[in-house]
């Protein structure tokens, strides 16, 4: 029995990355659920077993994204040897790293998600946004304890900061994409630590 159990959750989760993969790089109007399915290697049944409909698979996909983004996410904005200052510039030189192997590619599936589905999806906006606003947070926090420092601007809330930091971000992602350099992730960087962030 513990076999089949195991053996029901590694299809679901072989179909979920394969999606998030097919999802990242098309989209979700041009996921097909049929690509995923080859991949996997598995019949179209056992993807109705799992998943209600392609709007359901997208929500399992959003939901599992977000874990594995904040397995990322957690220890490098958590890491008390590292000045908060320090910690968010870590995330956005590793991140660079990561678009910079990708050639400019792919990018964030929740951004990429959120631009193509909010006015879609209801369903699928509300988790896009419940995904967004739990990153805010977490940013927020570590930018509020850069401010306690002495290290951060205080020119605004932490929250304010938090939701300009983010928002400005997926900007250069998106920019990053779209022309196919790494030029919009250097300027984010530079401005947002030299001028924003800059006590």
């Amino acid at each position: 029995m513990n076999a089949k159990v195991m053996t029901k959750l590694d299809t679901r989760k072989a179909l979920i990355e394969a999606g998030a993969e097919v999802m990242i790089e098309k989209g979700y109007t041009n996921c097909g659920i049929q690509e995923v399915l080859s991949q996997v290697g598995v019949p179209k049944g056992s993807f109705y077993h799992y998943f209600d409909s392609k709007e359901s698979f997208a929500l399992a996909i959003i939901e599992e994204f977000d874990r594995d983004f904040l397995a990322f996410l957690l220890p490098i904005l958590g890491d008390k040897s590292l000045t908060p200052k320090e910690r968010l510039r870590t995330f956005c030189v590793t991140k660079r790293e990561c678009m910079q192997k990708a050639n400019c590619r792919k990018g964030c599936l929740i951004g990429n998600l959120s631009q193509e589905m909010s006015d879609q999806s209801e369903t699928l906006r509300q988790a896009l946004s419940e995904v967004m606003t739990k990153r805010l947070d977490i940013f927020a926090e570590c930018i509020e304890e850069g401010q306690k420092l002495g290290e951060l601007s205080q020119s605004a809330d932490s929250r304010t900061l938090a939701d300009l930091f983010l928002s400005s971000w997926e900007g250069a992602m998106m920019r990053a994409k779209t022309i196919k350099t790494l030029e919009p992730l250097d300027v984010f960087i530079s401005l947002m630590f030299e001028l924003v962030l800059k006590k």
